[in-house]
């Protein structure tokens, strides 16, 4: 009887290894469709759905205004929009709030000027691509390739010439030769 056991056990382990490498091998996660389409909901541009962004390389900054970390990385945010400003490269804001007061689409404007902060940015009032996404921290920033998978996560502030912030950029410039 142990023999059958371990017979059967080898079976499961050699369909678990071969699972683990299709896994490793799929293709990675699409980026979610847009949660808000009315106009209200996005600043800096009309409503945007993932087809609008295929062919280009998307640096997505998933921030909140009071966060910190989050407007200690725009120096460095608009020095990687400045020097991709040539590609097929975008930056997208969504802008999922922590506190109340960060809610109101007037206040993000007013932060929005004084960041100057130029890309969409879409409204996350509801929290509810935040969830789409699986996101868990401010800011993240997510590198997705022209066919809209999400290629890469990075998570915390980021300020130029750090290992952080060029291994963010040489990943950029990959894609964007792919």
């Amino acid at each position: 009887m142990p023999i059958c056991n371990m017979r059967l056990c080898g079976w499961f382990l050699c369909g678990q290894l071969l699972l683990a490498a299709l896994v490793s091998e799929a293709e990675p996660p699409v980026l979610p469709e847009f949660t808000q389409s009315l106009p209200a909901a996005w600043i800096n541009s009309s409503p945007l759905t993932t087809a609008d962004l295929k062919n280009k390389v998307v640096l997505m900054d998933i921030w909140t205004f009071d966060c910190w970390n989050c407007y200690r990385s725009f120096p460095w945010l608009h020095k990687v929009e400045e020097r991709f400003s040539t590609h097929n490269f975008t930056v997208v804001g969504i802008h999922s709030p922590e506190f109340e007061h960060e809610r109101h689409r007037n206040a993000v404007i007013k932060k929005t000027h004084k960041f100057q902060l130029n890309h969409p940015i879409m409204l996350d009032n509801d929290f509810a691509y935040w969830r789409a996404l699986g996101n868990r921290y401010w800011p993240t920033f997510y590198v997705i390739d022209k066919k809209g998978h999400i290629r890469a996560t990075f998570i915390g502030e980021t300020h130029s010439n750090t290992p952080r912030a060029q291994k963010i950029e040489k990943f950029i410039a990959l894609l964007l030769a792919e």
